[in-house]
C-alpha cells in the first residue's frame, strides 16, 4: 500500500479530516472558533491632563474586561484632535468636550469649517471647570487684571485653548494679553520657573498640572462665573454651565471658587462596530470599575449608570444607544443616531 495511503488511514483514525477547512467534530459537538484579539485606538489627551489619565484608565479595563478587544491609547494635543482622528479613522475611540463635539457638528469651530458629522457620544464622563491659576502675589485678581500679562492657555488642539480663546475673545480681552500655546505640564513647569503668569486649563478636578504648581508656589484661582455671567457668555453658548471648584481643592486654597464648565464625553467614530462600543461600557459601567475609577480620580465622582448620557451634545453611537436603552434610561429623540 502506497505511503500516502497509510498517512491517510492514520488521520481518519486519530479523528482529523484529511479534507483543508473542515472542522473536526467531537462528542460535545463542532469546536468552537478560536477567539479573535481585536485592537482598538483611544484618543486622550496632552500629558498632565485628566483627558490623558481617564484614557489610560479605561483603556487598561476595556482590555482586561471586555472579552476579545484590546485597546490601545495615544496621546493627543485634545478635544479638537481627537475630533480630527475620529473623523479621519485614526481613531476608534476619544475623549471630547461636548462643547467642542456640538459646534463641530454643527460647523461652527472656530478653528476649522469642517463638520464633524463622523463622530458619536458613548457617554458622559465628567464635568471640565475651567482653572485659571495665577500666583497669588501677582497682583491679578480678575480676568481683567490681565493685560500685558503671559498666559498660558493650552497646546494647540486642545479643548482648552480652544475653550480659552473662545471666552476671552467674547470677553474683547484677547487681543490684550499675550497667550503661549503650551500644555497643562509644561504650563506648570515655566509656571514654577517664573515664564509665565498664568496657565488656563479647561480639566476636572482636582488637575494633576494645578496640583504641581500649587504646592510650588501660592497661587489664586479666578473667578470666571461673574464675567461669564455678567457678559452673556453663557446665552451665547449654552453647553457651558456654572460650576464650583470646593474649597481646599489644592494646596492653599481656603475658598470655593465659582467658574463655568464643559462635560468631558467619550465618543467613538459612527462607523465603528456596535458590539465594540457596547462591551466597552459594559467593561467601564460595571459595579466594581465605576467604584475603582472614583477612586482612580476625584473628576470621576459623578460616574453612574443614571448620569451615562447627562451633557450630552450630539446623537448616540447605536452600540451606546443598545446599552443605555437596556438600563432604562429615557432617550431624548435628539440623541437619536
Amino acid at each position: 500500500m502506497p505511503r500516502f495511503v497509510h498517512i491517510l488511514l492514520l488521520l481518519c483514525c486519530l479523528g482529523f479530516s484529511p479534507v483543508a477547512g473542515c472542522m473536526s467534530e467531537t462528542e460535545n459537538g463542532p469546536e468552537a472558533p478560536k477567539t479573535t484579539t481585536r485592537t482598538l485606538t483611544f484618543y486622550g489627551g496632552p500629558r498632565g491632563g485628566t483627558f490623558n489619565h481617564f484614557a489610560n484608565k479605561m483603556a487598561t479595563v476595556i482590555s482586561h474586561d471586555a472579552p476579545g478587544l484590546s485597546v490601545l491609547t495615544k496621546p493627543s494635543g485634545g478635544s479638537v484632535e481627537n475630533l480630527l482622528a475620529l473623523c479621519s479613522g485614526k481613531a476608534d475611540m476619544a475623549l471630547v468636550n461636548a462643547g467642542d463635539a456640538f459646534l463641530g457638528r454643527t460647523g461652527k469651530l472656530r478653528c476649522t469649517n469642517k463638520k464633524f458629522a463622523d463622530v458619536q457620544a458613548i457617554s458622559f464622563l465628567y464635568e471640565t471647570p475651567a482653572q485659571l491659576v495665577v500666583r497669588m502675589d501677582s497682583g491679578i485678581r480678575s480676568v481683567l487684571d490681565l493685560r500685558g500679562k503671559t498666559i498660558a492657555v493650552g497646546n494647540p488642539g486642545s479643548g482648552a485653548a480652544l475653550s480659552a480663546e473662545r471666552f476671552f475673545r467674547h470677553l474683547k480681552l484677547w487681543t490684550n494679553f499675550n497667550h503661549l500655546p503650551t500644555g497643562y505640564a509644561e504650563a506648570a513647569e515655566g509656571f514654577a520657573r517664573g515664564e509665565v503668569d498664568g496657565f488656563w486649563a479647561l480639566a476636572g478636578y482636582p488637575n494633576a498640572s494645578v496640583m504641581e504648581a500649587a504646592a510650588q508656589t501660592p497661587v489664586r484661582i479666578l473667578n470666571l462665573h461673574e464675567p461669564a455671567m455678567a457678559s452673556g457668555f453663557y446665552q451665547l453658548y449654552p453647553f457651558y454651565s456654572r460650576a464650583s471648584i470646593p474649597a481646599h481643592t489644592y494646596h492653599g486654597q481656603i475658598d470655593a471658587v465659582a467658574t463655568f464648565q464643559d462635560a468631558a464625553l467619550w465618543c467613538a467614530r459612527s462607523g465603528l462596530d456596535g458590539h465594540a462600543v457596547y462591551d466597552g461600557l459594559k467593561a467601564v459601567f460595571s459595579d466594581k470599575r465605576l467604584e475603582e475609577l472614583r477612586r482612580f480620580h476625584g473628576a470621576a465622582a459623578d460616574m453612574s449608570l443614571q448620569n451615562g448620557i447627562r451633557n450630552l451634545s450630539i446623537p448616540l453611537h447605536p452600540g451606546a444607544l443598545r446599552f443605555w436603552s437596556e438600563h432604562k434610561l429615557d432617550i431624548p429623540p435628539i440623541l437619536m443616531p
